[in-house]
């Protein structure tokens, strides 16, 4: 008799991360993680991604479940750009990526169950901007309102218009949770996937 796969639980409320754990897995809950996301004095971009995947992660370790925690940090130079929360503060984030290359890090963190070994892996993602004028940052604005997203763009959705070229491992990453990661350590800690 072989042992049950252990449940699977989302330690965040993102939308786009739900979504993108429902392809590999039909069933899994949600915690919500009450995790403060201010960086630390001195953190860098990469280092505040994992910090926060791991603190979120760490919000429902402990029982039998497999816990996935996961957070995305976009930062232009040195400059963390955050979740916009509107339409001018994502115009002005616009306009300084405008021509220039955003690093998007995407920090997971997943810890079997009982609170076992946690495994962390940070995926890096360059998206290189086109220039923008105002007219066309509005124009998409107006039709995606990213307001929820860090560098207030959607490269699953229309804000492909606003890039030259995006470099990445896995383009689920830019997304907010890299799969082709994940998959492989979901497999290593029991669950069949396809």
């Amino acid at each position: 008799m072989t042992d049950p796969e252990p449940s699977v639980v989302l330690a965040s409320t993102s939308q786009y991360r739900r979504a993108l754990l429902q392809r590999l897995l039909p069933d899994f809950s949600c915690h919500s993680p009450d995790v403060d996301e201010t960086p630390r004095p001195g953190e860098g971009p990469r280092e505040l991604a994992i910090r926060l995947a791991q603190s979120k992660a760490a919000t429902a370790a402990g029982g039998p479940e497999i816990v996935i925690g996961s957070d995305q940090v976009a930062a232009l130079g040195e400059q963390i750009l955050g979740k916009p929360g509107n339409l001018e503060t994502a115009v002005t984030q616009l306009q300084a990526c405008a021509g220039k290359s955003v690093i998007f890090y995407t920090g997971v963190c997943v810890i079997g169950p009982s609170g076992g070994a946690a495994s962390n892996y940070v995926d890096i993602t360059t998206v290189h901007f086109r220039p923008l004028n105002e007219a066309e940052i509005r124009r998409y604005l107006a039709r995606e309102a990213p307001y929820d997203c860090a560098g207030s763009f959607k490269a699953e959705g229309l804000g492909v218009v606003l890039m030259d070229r995006l470099e990445s491992q896995d383009p689920t990453a830019i997304q907010g949770l890299p799969l082709i990661w994940l998959a492989g350590c979901l497999r290593q800690l029991g669950l069949a996937l396809p």
